[in-house]
């Protein structure tokens, strides 16, 4: 063991508060991201009273998909109103931030050499579980306070800057939206009906997602929204990306331009008619999401199959209005791409100061 480094378990414990008196019907899960997101677990006619209260400060972690996901799926709640997580999880919290920063830890958690520690010691189980025991066994480098702390600052920074970059991308992906109800969706009288099907080439992914784990430099896109790094790459385009199958039957959808690969139940979705954008078509299936709840196949974990997809009807509209149409959302789109670039960069700068934690 370097010089300062110390077993996890002398630095956090474990804590149990129940939700007895209510406080709260949000109910959370933890993503391979490493991030607190709704649960999509069904909750109707469950004693919320069990499951454990979570407040700003606190950790929580899902032991049991170690060994099937390769990742510990752990997360620091930052928010002021509380929630609830799974009585399953464990929740624990720092003994002494003077010593151990949250952040940090929290930091130290991100680590892809973590997580490939956590999954030596999973169990002999079908998702292979990890012990408690085994997680405060872990060691980890404990710098003086004001170091980690420097550290933290350096990694906000970046993660400050990605959030800027999504919000930029959020705000000008309405502003297009909007153009295209505009001067098509509200407009369908002046062109012709067609549909997907017909304008458009649909494929899938051949990969699955242990195909990706390695830490390459393309992006690989899976159907649960989360983004790996691949050494290959099947796609050098721009494409509409929609998930084929989710349990909750929620399909992230995005678009995407350059070289990447996908998930083999995820759609690579392009045009075929020069009336006709992938723009356009991103906004014909963002529209259309809500209504694939209701027609999606499956019983226990939803999918969308191409005789779902391909009756969807889009608009080719006329040629002066979809050439205008085109040529101001292919410049607003051009930034977009431009800032998902950027933010994937920036992505790398995190994993390099990730690096960094383990150097004495």
């Amino acid at each position: 063991m370097k010089s300062n480094y110390d077993i996890l378990g002398n630095h956090i414990r474990l804590i149990d508060t129940r939700n007895r008196e209510s406080i709260t019907d949000r109910v959370l899960g933890i993503n391979i991201d490493k991030f607190f997101m709704p649960s999509v677990a069904n909750v109707i006619g469950t004693d919320l009273s069990k499951y454990k209260l979570i407040t700003k400060g606190k950790f929580a972690c899902n032991p049991m998909h170690v060994g099937r996901d390769e990742r510990l799926p752990v997360a620091l709640y930052d928010e002021e109103e509380a929630a609830i997580v799974s009585p399953a999880y464990f929740m624990f919290e720092v003994v002494d931030n003077s010593i151990l920063n949250e952040d940090y830890l929290m930091m130290w958690f991100r680590r892809p050499e973590f997580d490939r520690i956590c999954w030596l010691h999973t169990d002999g189980s079908v998702r292979g579980g990890i012990t408690w025991d085994d997680i405060c066994r872990l060691e980890l480098p404990i710098p003086p306070i004001e170091k980690q702390l420097e550290i933290v600052n350096s990694y906000k920074a970046i993660t400050e800057r990605i959030a800027l970059k999504k919000k930029i991308n959020d705000n000008l992906e309405a502003q297009a939206e909007a153009i295209y109800n505009e001067m098509i969706a509200n407009n369908s009288t002046n062109g012709t009906m067609s549909t997907l099907g017909e304008i458009s080439t649909i494929k899938t992914g051949k990969l699955n997602s242990e195909a990706a784990v390695i830490n390459g430099i393309y992006p690989f896109f899976t159907c649960s929204q989360e983004t790996y790094r691949t050494n290959t790459f099947s796609f050098d385009q721009e494409a509409v990306l929609l998930a084929g199958n989710n349990a909750s039957a929620i399909y992230p959808l995005k678009i995407y331009c350059g070289k990447f690969d996908v998930y083999q139940r995820t759609y690579v979705i392009s045009s075929n008619n020069r009336f006709v954008s992938n723009k356009q078509l991103y906004f014909v299936l963002k529209q259309q999401l809500n209504e694939f709840k209701g027609i999606s196949s499956g019983t226990t974990t939803k999918f969308l199959t191409m005789k779902i997809l391909t009756p969807i009807p889009v608009v080719i509209a006329p040629e002066d209005i979809a050439t205008s149409f085109i040529n101001i959302t292919n410049k607003i789109f051009e930034t977009i791409f431009q800032n998902q670039r950027e933010i994937e960069h920036l992505r790398e700068l995190q994993m390099i100061v990730l690096g960094e934690l383990s150097r004495d």
